[in-house]
């Protein structure tokens, strides 16, 4: 009997360190979705000209822009999608960091705003809301997140 008590008191230890990673990973995952989520989202937001979608993805950067200094400053380069499809990026750069040292081929990870142009459209809100009225966006190279 204290052989099945032990593996009893054994199993329930592990099923609580499972169940409090799982939680931990999926806390995580609301927090962080995968940056692939939306590749569908964001062909489908250019083929109908749509505007003001959130969306996360990956791309490569395949054009390195001049900050635009007009107004708020923004960091600009352009990333090339897996499906083909090129995006502007234009981050805050008065209210988030700026991705220093960015070269052609650099893989970024993005949580943004997409508005429609003819060109392939635009990510920005990659930064945090300043008046806290949502969740706001990122970039990610490396393993850091610039928000």
């Amino acid at each position: 009997m204290s052989a099945f008590k032990g593996k009893s008191a054994w199993s329930g230890w592990l099923l609580l360190l499972l169940l409090i990673v799982g939680i931990s990973q999926y806390r995580e995952s609301l927090s962080n979705p995968a940056p692939d989520d939306d590749v569908s989202a964001l062909a489908e937001a250019f083929s109908q000209g749509r505007s003001d979608v959130w969306l996360n993805g990956v791309g490569e950067v395949s054009k390195l822009l001049p900050d635009d200094n007009t107004g708020s400053r923004h960091q600009r380069f352009v990333l090339t999608l897996a499906h083909g499809q090129t995006v502007l990026v234009a981050h805050n750069i008065d209210l988030a960091p700026r991705i220093d040292g960015l070269v052609v081929g650099d893989r970024i990870r993005f949580r943004g705003e997409y508005e429609w142009t003819a060109q392939g459209g635009v990510v920005h809100w990659t930064h945090h809301d300043p008046r806290g009225r949502h969740d706001g966006g990122w970039l990610e190279k490396d393993g850091k997140r610039y928000r």
